[in-house]
Order: C-alpha cells, then sequence, then structure tokens
C-alpha cells in the first residue's frame, strides 16, 4: 500500500499526506444521541485530524496524555457539561478516535 500526496509544497518539495481516521465502534453508534453543537465540532475536529495530524493545538485544552507517548486529547464543548475528544497515533498517518463524551465520564488512561 503506498499513499497518494494530496498537496506538494512548491518550496520545500515536502509531500503532504492525508491522515486515516478511525473511530471505535462505540462513537459512530453513539454520534447521532449527542447534542447537534458537539456533532458539528467532532466533525471539524474530524477534518482537521485527517488534514494535519495529530497535534491540535488550535483546540481548547489540547494536549498530549501523560503517561502515554501517543495519546491525545482536547475540548470540544466548554462549559457543563464539556465533551472531550481522545485519540491515539496507531502507526504511520493512521489515527484512532478512542473517546468521544463527557470530560466526567473519561478515564484517559484507560482509553489510551
Amino acid at each position: 500500500m503506498f499513499f497518494i500526496p494530496d498537496q506538494i509544497s512548491k518550496s520545500s518539495r515536502k509531500i503532504s499526506t492525508m491522515w486515516e481516521v478511525t473511530l471505535k465502534k462505540n462513537i459512530g453508534k453513539n454520534l447521532n444521541k449527542l447534542p447537534v453543537k458537539v456533532q458539528e465540532q467532532f466533525k471539524a475536529l474530524m477534518i482537521e485530524l485527517r488534514a494535519t495530524g495529530p497535534v491540535q493545538k488550535g483546540w481548547a485544552n489540547y494536549s498530549k496524555i501523560q503517561g502515554t507517548k501517543k495519546c491525545h486529547h482536547c475540548h470540544i464543548k466548554r462549559g457543563k457539561p464539556t465533551y472531550v475528544v481522545v485519540w491515539r497515533e496507531l502507526n504511520h498517518n493512521k489515527l484512532e478516535v478512542t473517546y468521544l463524551g463527557t470530560h466526567e465520564k473519561a478515564n484517559y488512561q484507560r482509553l489510551c
């Protein structure tokens, strides 16, 4: 399997590829049950993950999860309840979203 470049930067001749993002089964099943604003924010995050990869410094409270090498999270809705997304790097250009839900129910170590 090989990747076809989506964009080639003329200045550096660096090849940029899209990231493959997969979801755990329970995320896909429960997505429609979430508030519309959360669904929209989640879709926007998925677009950015596909385009730019796991590091998403522009999202609220983005960070790598302490104690892990390749696990990340951010907040997609502030307030009560706060909604978070957790994802991990699987291998070259592949990410898996492991959690979408409230901050209160997130056990970050277990999710990675």
